[in-house]
């Protein structure tokens, strides 16, 4: 079993990472709060791992802190949560907001995560309202120059659509957030604010 991986980041996606260790690519399935505080392509990169293995295939999920991955693996443990929606509550919460959720039992809040509807909201919060480890601070994260609008936009709607936002819901958001005054955005920031739209 893989536990953990240090190495090159070779790309770097709202999803997904490939992180080269001794010449080894290693494709590892991330959710947005680890993508949002991980390096930029070319740097080191270190992520806690766990690795999941069916009939069929063996799948990599990395973390950046130990708090993500111990969510996931409680996450994984309820009946009818699978790797993919685990990802999804991760990818749609931030961790520390995900466990005062589920010791609040915040049915809305959970439910209004893609994939998560009242009755897993509730079956989330029935199996680990005592079982979640404690918050802690996470690190922040280097970030690149913003890209070109159009290049945004177009990443933006991706991710959104890969965390299971409908199109014409994660166009408003995108719009919106791209529309705002200021300064053009860098991705991660972006696709924060874009999130929190959809939150709402």
């Amino acid at each position: 079993m893989i536990a953990f991986l240090r190495g090159r980041l070779l790309e770097k996606h709202p999803n997904r990472l490939i992180v080269d260790v001794s010449g080894v690519g290693y494709d590892v399935q991330v959710p947005l709060s680890t993508f949002y505080d991980v390096a930029e392509v070319g740097a080191d990169v270190s992520l806690r791992v766990h690795t999941h293995v069916r009939e069929d295939v063996i799948a990599l999920y990395g973390f950046g802190s130990l708090l993500e991955q111990q969510l996931f693996e409680r996450l994984i443990g309820v009946s009818g949560i699978g790797p993919k929606l685990a990802l999804a509550a991760l990818s749609g919460i931030e961790p520390d907001a995900l466990v005062r959720a589920v010791r609040t039992s915040d049915i809305a809040r959970l439910s209004s995560i893609p994939g998560i509807g009242k009755k897993t909201a509730e079956r989330i919060t029935l199996e680990l309202k005592d079982k979640l480890p404690a918050p802690a601070a996470a690190a922040p994260g280097a970030m690149a120059a913003p890209p070109p609008a159009d290049e945004m936009r177009t990443d933006l709607l991706s991710a959104l659509l890969n965390l299971g936002y409908q199109r014409a819901l994660a166009e408003k958001a995108v719009d919106g957030v791209l529309k705002a005054p200021g300064p053009a955005p860098v991705f991660e920031h972006a696709l924060r604010a874009a999130l929190r739209a959809l939150a709402r």
